[in-house]
C-alpha cells in the first residue's frame, strides 16, 4: 500500500481519499479506510491509498491520525468558555471555588492510585526478572495506615468544607455587604417559557431579565406547569420551580453583561427552548428600561395570563406594563386551595376588585 500525506494550508479544501482497486480489500480493511478518511478530513490532509494486504501499515496510520485528530480537537476546544468557570457573580464565584477545592482534594487520591497502577503493572510484569516475589508477606502496617488515614482525612476535610459552604451558599440566605435596595423578581415556570414579574415596578417580561450590577436580586420561584429548574450558570446555581410551592434564590452580578439562563430540568417537548437572557446594565439603564416597560401596550391581565400559560415553544421576548394584582400569589394558591370558600379564580378575583 502506498500512503502519501500532504500538508495543506489552514483554509484548504476538504480532504480527498482515492481508493484504487478497492475490490481487493477485505470488509475490515474497507471499514478502517473509511475511518482513516474521516480522521484525515478532520486534520486537513490528503490520503492516497492503493491496494495492498499490509493491514499493519494501515493500523499505524489509523493510530497516527487518531492522535493527530485528538490534538486538533483539543486545540479547537481550548477557545471554548465553560460558564461555571467564567463566573460573573459572587455566588457563582464561590461555587466555582468550592468545585475546584473539592476536585483538587479528590485528585490527591485519584492521581497517585492511577500512577501506582501503571507502576505496579510495569514493575511486576512477567518479563521482569528483578521484580520481588514474596507470597508470604500478607501484612504491611505502613501501607494500611497510608491507605486508610489519608482517604479519611480527605473525607473529613471535604465534609467540613461542604458543611460550611452549604450554609454560606444557601439560596434562601440573603447576601450581606451590598448597598441599595433588593430587587424582587417573581418567577413563574410555564410550558415552555419563563415569566418574570417585577412586583414593585409593576411590570413583567417573558424570557427576559434586566438588573443592575452590585444589587441583590431575590427570585421567588414557582411553577404553573410540570416541575422545572431555573439556572443562570455564570451568576448562580439551579433552583427548582414546583407548582403550589415557592423556592428562593438570591444572586448578585458583579459586572455588566448579558448572561444566559435556561431550564435545567426536562419538562416536555419544548423545554430546550426555555432559554432567556439576563441583561446586567447600569442603574440608569435599568431605570430607563423600567420606565419604558411601564408604558408597554400589553397588560398582563387574567385573560392575558391564561392565554400566555398555554403550551407554546420558542416564545419570543414580551413585555407587560401592568400585572394583575396577586397574580403570583394566585398561581401558587390555586394548587393548594382550589375549592376553599373565599378563594376566587383569577378572573373572579380581578372582576370583584375592579382590575
Amino acid at each position: 500500500m502506498l500512503f502519501r500525506l500532504k500538508n495543506q494550508k489552514l483554509l484548504a479544501k476538504k480532504a480527498r481519499l482515492d481508493i484504487i482497486h478497492a475490490a481487493e480489500l477485505s470488509a475490515d480493511m474497507r471499514a478502517m479506510i473509511r475511518y482513516v478518511y474521516i480522521m484525515s478530513k478532520s486534520v486537513g490532509c490528503v490520503v492516497l491509498i492503493k491496494s495492498t494486504k499490509d493491514e499493519a501499515t494501515l493500523k499505524k496510520l489509523k493510530s497516527f491520525l487518531l492522535i493527530l485528530g485528538t490534538f486538533s480537537l483539543t486545540l479547537m476546544l481550548s477557545g471554548c468558555k465553560i460558564a461555571m468557570l467564567d463566573t460573573a457573580g459572587r455566588i457563582a464565584h464561590s461555587e466555582k471555588e468550592l468545585m475546584i477545592y473539592s476536585t483538587v482534594l479528590m485528585l490527591l487520591i485519584v492521581v497517585p492510585v492511577i500512577l501506582m497502577t501503571f507502576w505496579f503493572a510495569w514493575k511486576y510484569r512477567a518479563s521482569n526478572p528483578n521484580a520481588d516475589y514474596r507470597p508470604e508477606e500478607y501484612d504491611n502496617v505502613k501501607i494500611e495506615i497510608f491507605c486508610w488515614v489519608v482517604p479519611c482525612l480527605i473525607v473529613i476535610i471535604l465534609g467540613v468544607i461542604t458543611w460550611i459552604s452549604s450554609h454560606r451558599l444557601d439560596p434562601y440566605r440573603p447576601i450581606s455587604g451590598l448597598k441599595g435596595k433588593t430587587i424582587t423578581i417573581q418567577v413563574v415556570s410555564l410550558n415552555w417559557k419563563w415569566l418574570f414579574i417585577y412586583p414593585k415596578q409593576g411590570i413583567a417580561a417573558v424570557n427576559y431579565i434586566q438588573i443592575p450590577p452590585n444589587r441583590q436580586v431575590k427570585f421567588l420561584i414557582t411553577s404553573d406547569a410540570p416541575m422545572n429548574s431555573l439556572e443562570i450558570p455564570r451568576l448562580a446555581g439551579q433552583v427548582f420551580a414546583m407548582g403550589g410551592m415557592q423556592t428562593k434564590l438570591h444572586i448578585v452580578a458583579d459586572k455588566p453583561g448579558v448572561y444566559k439562563g435556561f431550564s435545567a430540568n426536562i419538562s416536555g417537548i419544548g423545554f430546550s427552548g426555555m432559554r432567556f437572557k439576563v441583561h446586567v446594565t447600569s442603574e440608569k439603564a435599568f431605570a430607563n428600561w423600567v420606565k419604558k416597560t411601564q408604558h408597554a401596550p400589553e397588560h398582563l391581565t387574567a385573560p392575558a395570563y391564561n392565554k400566555l400559560m398555554q403550551n407554546s415553544e420558542d416564545n419570543p421576548v414580551a413585555f407587560y406594563s401592568h400585572v394583575a394584582k396577586n397574580l403570583y400569589h394566585n398561581v401558587i394558591m390555586k394548587y393548594l386551595k382550589p375549592n376553599v370558600k373565599g378563594m376566587y379564580t383569577m378572573e373572579e378575583q380581578n372582576t370583584k376588585k375592579g382590575n
